[in-house]
């Protein structure tokens, strides 16, 4: 195993918390899983697919990731190794390069920041914010530490019920970093469908008091919350992506109201453009969460919908991936 600098370890770790950041987004909007109806638009259980085109030199790949996951767990699907190392370049959902950027890095730890003052405390009756203080207070971190982030980002924390000593551990894996690391060592390029500063922006897209109830619920529902991470999990050992959509509560009864399009839909739709320019420069590796991948406004029937021809490489089966 290589030995990292300090300065790399101080990166890997502060990527996968962000990264961990955009693994809440698919969270936030999980209600628990739902039967999904067959039919013939159904899609296969596949996480990694092959992207053609008349008008594309060379195919394109996109695979589903899951932000974080336990070692233990990590797997590729058959092909992936094919698939990764045909590809000239690889694209995530932000530039990783940017993470090497210590002065972009802590410029974004001020977005984390609420505006104009407002604490935790503004939010919450004494008794809620006793409730949450209780919880992080139990993780060994006190809320003067805490007081004015952004709600949602503390929302992270608590969705997966996770000790903030397991991001620094070996315990909790990235498969962006893992890829990143990978395309480092074979020369290949790398970029991003956005910004980091666009994905914190996003906190900005959502009333902080309605973050600070999401937070609030995410701590009274701690032992849920961290049953869901472990579904979230089991359906993606599966490559259930089309259960992984289905888990997005319906915008008109879940606690989001109007937020699911700004978490994911939008996004999503924002990506296609940015993926056809960069298919038609060359072939690329795109990896994006898997909660991206399936439903009306998935990216794969977007892709589709722009003349693009997408294929599973590989139908979960109990012999069709590798554990690592």
């Amino acid at each position: 195993m290589t030995m990292l600098s300090k300065s790399q370890v101080c990166r890997n770790n502060f990527s996968l918390l962000v990264l961990s950041v955009i693994a809440s987004f698919f969270l936030f909007s999980c209600k628990g899983p739902k039967a999904v109806a067959q039919g013939a638009d159904t899609l296969p259980d596949a996480l990694l697919w092959k992207i053609e085109r008349k008008d594309l030199s060379a195919p394109s790949y996109l695979f589903g990731t899951i932000h974080m996951i336990p070692k233990e767990d990590y797997f590729e699907p058959f092909g992936f190794d094919e698939a990764f190392e045909s590809c000239q370049k690889v694209v995530f959902e932000i530039d990783l390069d940017e993470m090497n950027d210590m002065g972009a890095l802590m410029g974004l730890m001020g977005n984390l920041m609420m505006k104009d003052g407002v604490t935790l405390s503004d939010l919450l009756s004494p008794e809620e914010y006793k409730e949450v203080a209780d919880y992080f207070e139990e993780m060994g971190l006190p809320m003067v530490m805490l007081g004015s982030i952004k709600p949602m980002f503390l929302s992270m924390l608590a969705e997966v019920n996770m000790d903030p000593s397991a991001m620094q551990s070996d315990d909790i894996v990235s498969y962006e970093m893992d890829m990143y690391d990978r395309a480092n060592a074979s020369s290949k390029d790398v970029g991003g469908l956005e910004t980091m500063a666009y994905q914190m922006s996003i906190f900005d897209s959502i009333a902080y008091k309605d973050q600070a109830l999401m937070l609030l619920d995410a701590v009274r529902s701690t032992d849920l919350e961290s049953d869901m991470f472990e579904e979230t999990v089991t359906l993606y050992k599966q490559q259930k992506i089309e259960s992984m959509v289905a888990m997005v509560g319906d915008a008109e009864q879940g606690d989001l109201g109007g937020y699911e399009d700004i978490l994911l839909n939008n996004r999503n739709h924002n990506w296609i453009p940015v993926m056809a320019k960069q298919m038609s420069k060359r072939s690329v590796f795109f990896a994006v969460g898997a909660g991206h991948l399936a439903g009306e406004n998935g990216v794969i029937k977007l892709l589709r919908k722009e003349g693009y021809t997408l294929t599973p490489v590989s139908v979960h089966t109990a012999g069709n991936l590798k554990r690592i």
